[in-house]
């Protein structure tokens, strides 16, 4: 088996992208699946994530021609763009420095028969290298219900700046340098 990453560069990429992003939402999981595997909360329309994409392509995990995982960049001038995102941005803009300049990793998402094999720490590491020259940092917010994600991301090197609430959850905000 070989996986291989990159960034996204055509649109059925971006369509593989939602199919594992529909599979992993919690309309496709049970409560037990979802505490035990993880979940995504944001589901994007193809034109929000081909717009995000022409900023800063995504990065993805592949295995021949199937996406099998994936790290999405979002630029903050989307910040605007998905309602349940938006408490965040006003979070990281009252813990960064003014000016500081960082990339959002908008979601990550690894197919079921992929996980514990290192894709998620590769994508990172991919996400690291082509964002470095233009960005400072990474940041990100997870569920607090999303115990598994939340300890990924610590086991990747993510920090946690700030613990919040919004619309009724608790989300940890966290960034890697």
């Amino acid at each position: 088996m070989t996986i291989q990453i990159g960034r996204a560069q055509s649109r059925l990429e971006l369509e593989q992208i939602l199919s594992l992003q529909k599979n992993n939402s919690p309309n496709a999981l049970s409560v037990k699946e979802m505490e035990q595997e993880g979940f995504v909360t944001v589901t994007h329309t193809l034109d929000l994530l081909d717009d995000m994409n022409k900023v800063c392509q995504h990065i993805i995990a592949k295995e021949n021609d199937k996406i099998i995982g994936y790290a999405l960049c979002m630029h903050p001038k989307f910040s605007n763009e998905i309602d349940v995102l938006k408490p965040m941005f006003k979070e990281i803009n009252s813990v960064l420095p003014p000016g500081e300049k960082y990339m959002i990793m908008g979601q990550v998402c690894i197919d079921k028969g992929y996980r514990k094999m290192g894709v998620f720490q590769n994508l990172y590491k991919k996400m690291k290298a082509v964002t470095k020259t233009h960005y400072n940092c990474i940041v990100t917010e997870v569920d607090a219900l999303n115990k598994r994600s939340l300890n990924a991301h610590f086991a990747v090197g993510f920090i946690e700046l700030k613990t919040y609430n919004s619309n009724g959850r608790t989300w940890h905000l966290l960034v890697l340098k």
